[in-house]
């Protein structure tokens, strides 16, 4: 989808003066592309830009100078947005200091941005309130993003993480089932690397509360997990990647993972996969080191130590039982009637699809939200349905669930017989 590069400048006029007409060049998006630019303008334009932020309980200022960091770290590093490249900008409108930060700095690189901004609480009205047929609709613009795009870049910026808390969960998995194949598209992409894509939070009340954090504390919390406040955030991820390549080097020829811990006794195999070094790419914050295990190999019991709160939901105290790679038994003391629904989104719903440690010690407490919590240094997690086909994972499933099981205190993974971690510290 890469167009023929020029002079930015001239690129960037010609865009936002006629979105439609530079767009019909990226094979029949012109729509998506024009609709976005109007919305970008329309919607979080100059003159309202702080009664904006001001309502939705974000506390930094437009002209704080690391708003530049972190775009020029996402756009320079974490995606490498090269000239002629269209580059897909997608944020809730309470991060529109970062999104015009990033949509700057992809300007400047030569690329062609598309900023696709997003209103709190509609995708919770469309499940609903709409029918089954507008549920089951794919917009031009999700298919854009995934599917065209050579970039995308995502900033979720909640004002009300609670606001599918009342969800019927079968329309959940109707509106989630619905979009499998593009699920299953943008994964392939990104494994073919006609997608590089990189999603990162920007910190609002909302999360800063699930967090039971001030929200001024949990931004610097989200700038440390994130390495900004390092003279070169790159370069401090290059350090994290060196000592995540050690672990895979190690792991790359072993087989057999045993997990046990408080109520868990899980083994599961992870022969002939891949492990990918996650090092501040695709997730920003990053910090983790996972594969693909074999389907078929997950045998035991697993507790989770923290709950899984997604769709607006907190699931607490998850436990499962694996027989032959598949969730033969769930349990969870809140929302078990949601995990047992999602369970049975599809086939691929019951079995693993990643299995992974976290990496980043600079994330030190559980948040509520994976994109943090799954890093947490120390810990293990994988996740139910769909896996990555760059780690040799075979699952495919509308769901990508990732749950928590925390061994720095008290459990003990061993790979091969030989303790691997232990305690929260990595032994080899």
């Amino acid at each position: 989808m890469k167009l023929s590069p020029g002079d930015n400048r001239a690129g960037h006029e010609k865009l936002s003066r006629g979105g439609l007409r530079r767009t019909s060049l990226v094979g029949g998006t012109g729509i998506v592309a024009s609709f976005s630019l109007v919305a970008y303008h329309a919607t979080i334009g100059d003159s309202n830009t702080q009664a904006i932020l001001k309502s939705s309980g974000v506390h930094l200022q437009m002209n704080d100078p690391r708003f530049t960091t972190w775009a020029r770290t996402l756009v320079h590093y974490s995606t490498d947005v090269q000239p002629g490249e269209v580059v897909a900008i997608t944020g809730g409108v309470a991060a529109e200091p970062l999104l015009r930060a990033i949509y700057r700095e992809v300007v400047l690189r030569g690329g062609y941005p598309v900023m696709i901004p997003v209103l709190s609480g509609l995708t919770p009205n469309l499940i609903a309130t709409g029918s089954d047929d507008q549920l089951q609709w794919v917009t031009p613009i999700e298919q854009f993003v995934r599917g065209k795009a050579d970039v995308m870049i995502s900033v979720s910026a909640e004002t009300n993480t609670k606001s599918s808390s009342e969800i019927d969960p079968t329309r959940q998995r109707m509106y989630d089932s619905a979009r499998s194949e593009l699920r299953q598209t943008y994964m392939r992409r990104a494994a073919e690397g006609t997608l590089r894509w990189s999603s990162t939070l920007f910190p609002t009340d909302s999360y800063a509360q699930d967090a039971d954090m001030a929200t001024d504390d949990f931004t610097e919390f989200m700038f440390s997990a994130c390495k900004l406040d390092t003279p070169d955030p790159a370069a401090a991820w290059g350090e994290l990647r060196d000592e995540q390549q050690r672990l895979i080097d190690w792991l790359v020829d072993k087989s057999d993972v045993h997990i046990s811990g408080p109520d868990t006794d899980l083994r599961l195999s992870i022969a002939g996969r891949t492990w990918i070094n996650s090092d501040g790419h695709r997730n920003f914050p990053s910090g983790e080191i996972f594969t693909g295990p074999i389907e078929s190999s997950a045998n035991g019991c697993i507790r989770f130590s923290y709950p899984v709160v997604t769709g607006g939901r907190e699931i607490s105290d998850i436990r499962l039982t694996f027989v032959d790679g598949k969730v033969t038994d769930a349990s969870a003391s809140k929302n078990e009637e949601f995990l047992l629904s999602t369970l049975d989104t599809d086939t691929g719903a019951r079995y693993l699809g990643e299995f992974a440690f976290g990496t980043n010690f600079g994330i030190t407490r559980f948040t509520k939200n994976i994109l943090l919590d799954e890093k947490i240094g120390g810990t293990v997690h994988m996740a139910l349905g769909a896996g990555y086909p760059d780690s040799g994972s075979l699952n495919r499933s509308a769901i990508h669930w990732d749950v928590i099981c925390d061994v720095r205190t008290e459990g003990v993974v061993t790979v091969d017989g030989i303790p691997f971690l232990q305690n929260g510290s990595f032994l080899v």
